[in-house]
């Protein structure tokens, strides 16, 4: 049996040169606390990020001359790392449930796809509606947009809810499509 193994996609790191990695004679200097300390050879530099038992940080390399800074660079890279962590932590994804439905449903079923639509859109999830046409159901497509209005009017009915139509009703062929997301104020 043969088994294709995907590769882990490489991590974009923010490299930063420290110390004796940077290659430019002159940089511009910015101090521990922020101040600006101006245009200054490498070499002086280094020596007052030595002097201050602290690292010289390559801001933007980019810029003529580079713009270097006094820092603790285990601390910088730590803070970063743990503000990178918070923003992926903080991202919520959105998952989207389904509910199908057909022309000729039973009262008892009706009912019981409305509940687990309730559920789906308490919990955040956006919720699509499917109804397909079968045989000589395509014959009567306007049987299907009421089935569907009707059951919005009724997820509608519920205070807890807000509504929007995130995909307006589309048909394509003989299936019926709405995806609906509840905003919360």
């Amino acid at each position: 049996m043969r088994r294709s193994w995907k590769k882990a996609k490489p991590k974009i790191e923010k490299k930063f040169f420290t110390n004796e990695q940077i290659r430019a004679d002159f940089v511009f200097l910015i101090g521990e606390e922020g101040e600006q300390i101006g245009k200054i050879e490498t070499e002086k530099a280094l020596q007052i990020a030595k002097d201050l038992e602290q690292d010289l940080v390559e801001v933007n390399p980019v810029a003529d001359p580079p713009i270097c800074k006094i820092m603790d660079y285990g601390q910088f890279k730590y803070e970063s790392e743990k503000k990178a962590h918070k923003q992926r932590m903080q991202q919520k994804k959105v998952d989207t449930k389904a509910v199908r439905l057909s022309v000729r449903i039973s009262k008892h079923d009706f009912e019981f796809r409305l509940e687990q639509a309730k559920k789906f859109l308490e919990k955040g999830s956006k919720l699509k509606i499917d109804l397909i046409l079968k045989g000589r159901e395509k014959a009567h497509p306007e049987k299907a947009v009421e089935t569907i209005k009707g059951f919005i009017a009724e997820l509608e009915q519920n205070e807890k809810f807000n509504l929007v139509r995130e995909q307006d009703l589309t048909k394509q062929g003989g299936r019926f499509n709405i995806i609906l997301v509840n905003k919360k104020n």
